[in-house]
């Protein structure tokens, strides 16, 4: 390892490409500015920046679909309360909205939980190949103790059924993009699950299965989707920073209930109690 920070000392050493001052940007093999700008989308050069490989105008535009899926333009989800609060108190909007962003790296929602789901999902899948079933599968990574099975992307926290995955589906049947086999088996987990505990899957697990059938890797989805819920962080920043400062959710001095000490005098300096 020594000798390999040694040869790097100094040195900056990539495969991704770069910009060769007086002749151009590559990425990867391909010129940005010859070859992608204006004959390629933003998201087929993104992952392109991700996996070194440049995909086909479906497989972009449907990651633009599931990015058009997390913008939400709602104040009440946490994410996006972050970029409202950087907007009502007048940040930069860099600030404000990579704030809200940063606030999506959760275990709760937003793409910090595809981790969680892309383990359950990849080792269920190595089980269902090998002719485990469904239930079983189940049992074996999340147990039976409790009466209600919680797994990685399945159910939602304040609705029942995902709407996006509807409309996810349908995007994919107009793109003739055909369930690869993590779907296949994301889908079995769906009947599974709709049929003991009436839930279904959500975006995440959608998402996820759909990735994974592309051949990417957990890093290389995550590093996709990193920045997925910025529509909808931009939307509140906005509305908040067009709207009067600091006039998001204020509050009047009796809306706080007071729960500490009675008013007291402070003690003075000398005297039994003070300092």
């Amino acid at each position: 390892m020594h000798r390999y920070w040694d040869e790097h000392r100094g040195n900056i050493r990539t495969q991704k490409g770069g910009w060769v001052i007086g002749r151009g940007v590559y990425i990867s093999g391909y010129s940005l500015l010859d070859d992608l700008v204006g004959n390629v989308s933003y998201f087929q050069s993104l992952i392109l920046n991700v996996t070194g490989e440049l995909p086909s105008e479906p497989i972009g535009r449907w990651v633009e679909a599931l990015y058009q899926c997390m913008s939400f333009p709602d104040s009440r989800i946490w994410c996006n309360q972050i970029g409202t609060l950087g907007g009502t108190l007048r940040v930069s909007s860099a600030a404000g909205i990579t704030a809200g962003i940063l606030a999506s790296d959760s275990r709760m929602y937003g793409p910090g939980t595809i981790s969680l789901v892309y383990d359950f999902l990849s080792k269920g899948l190595l089980e269902y190949a090998e002719g485990k079933g469904v239930s079983e599968i189940i049992r074996n990574k999340v147990g039976t103790k409790q009466k209600q099975v919680v797994i990685p992307g399945y159910g939602r926290p304040l609705a029942t059924g995902d709407e996006r995955v509807v409309a996810m589906e349908r995007v994919s049947k107009e793109l003739d993009l055909v369930a690869g086999p993590s779907l296949q088996f994301a889908y079995a987990v769906e009947q599974y699950i709709q049929e003991t505990q009436g839930e279904s899957m959500n975006l995440a697990a959608y998402l996820v299965s759909g990735m994974m059938d592309l051949g990417w890797t957990l890093p290389q989805i995550q590093q996709i989707c990193a920045i997925i819920v910025t529509s909808g962080v931009a939307a509140c920043y906005s509305e908040a920073y067009d709207n009067p400062p600091e006039s998001f959710l204020p509050l009047r001095c009796e809306d706080i209930e007071y729960r500490g000490h009675a008013p007291r005098p402070v003690p003075e300096v000398g005297k039994e109690g003070g300092d």
